[in-house]
């Protein structure tokens, strides 16, 4: 109990010696200290909140004395195992019976159709200039 004070005093004094500096060059004595004392109280209430919130996780994530059924502490096993799929996978590779390997025609290329005018070339110089007129 009194180390647990200590700290939490011994935050309150480094808050004092740090805001007695700050203010000290800018205020008379007299204020520094009341702002001093307000900044020892205020980081000594910090540090006591600070070192509860951290108390209470690792209370929390501390381990309970429980123990599994063969007697061992929970979470000292770890069983990492995957069922056998090989079959399936090997299945999947196989090429079914009636389906083939695609079209017994081969390989045909994509011919996509030509976009090619079939206009007269001096029609097309006529639309040509009269958009450029307009």
């Amino acid at each position: 109990m009194i180390g647990n004070i200590f700290i939490n005093l011994l935050f309150g004094l480094i808050g004092f010696v740090f805001t007695f500096f700050v203010t000290y060059s800018n205020n008379v004595l007299g204020t520094s200290l009341l702002r001093s004392l307000l900044g020892f109280i205020i980081w000594f209430l910090l540090a006591f909140l600070l070192r509860w919130v951290l108390g209470f996780i690792v209370y929390q994530s501390s381990p309970l004395d429980e123990q599994d059924v063969e007697g061992e502490e929970l979470g000292a096993k770890l069983d990492i195992s995957t069922p056998n799929e090989d079959e399936e996978l090997i299945n999947l590779l196989k090429p079914k019976p009636g389906q083939g390997s695609g079209n017994s025609e081969g390989f045909k290329p994509l011919t996509p159709p030509k976009l090619v005018s079939m206009k007269d070339p001096e029609e097309l110089a006529k639309a040509v200039r009269h958009l450029k007129e307009e």
